[in-house]
């Protein structure tokens, strides 16, 4: 079973930066794409950044030029490198993976959750 461990969210005070990374680990055959979606209570699940395999990068209009995607292929994680928090940056982050766990089959996976809070 396909497994993503996110680590890195906290408090920060506005203006302060925060990285967040997340590990996939288990049968993995080959990854689509990995990203970072976000919540907050009573909204939808909203998309933050993803990228592919081949390290084409999508964000969200408002962390465009604030929030950076990258990943390390060998090591199957994602990062995301957020300057610049607003307030209304505040949410729960969650990892997403669409993951082919053997070369005709794929899957989307969530992580657990890690909550960034950007006080003003």
């Amino acid at each position: 079973q396909v497994q993503l461990l996110e680590s890195g969210g906290g408090l920060v005070q506005a203006g302060g930066s925060l990285r967040l990374s997340c590990a996939a680990s288990g049968p993995i055959f080959r990854i689509i794409n990995m990203g970072w979606y976000r919540q907050t209570p009573g909204k939808e699940r909203e998309l933050v950044a993803t990228i592919t395999g081949g390290s084409i990068v999508n964000y969200v209009d408002s962390v465009k030029g604030r929030f950076t995607i990258s990943r390390d292929g060998a090591k199957n994680t994602v990062y995301l490198q957020m300057n610049s928090l607003k307030p209304e940056d505040t949410a729960v982050y969650y990892c997403n993976a669409r993951i082919y766990t053997t070369p005709t089959t794929w899957d989307e996976y969530w992580g657990q959750g890690t909550q960034v809070t950007v006080s003003s």
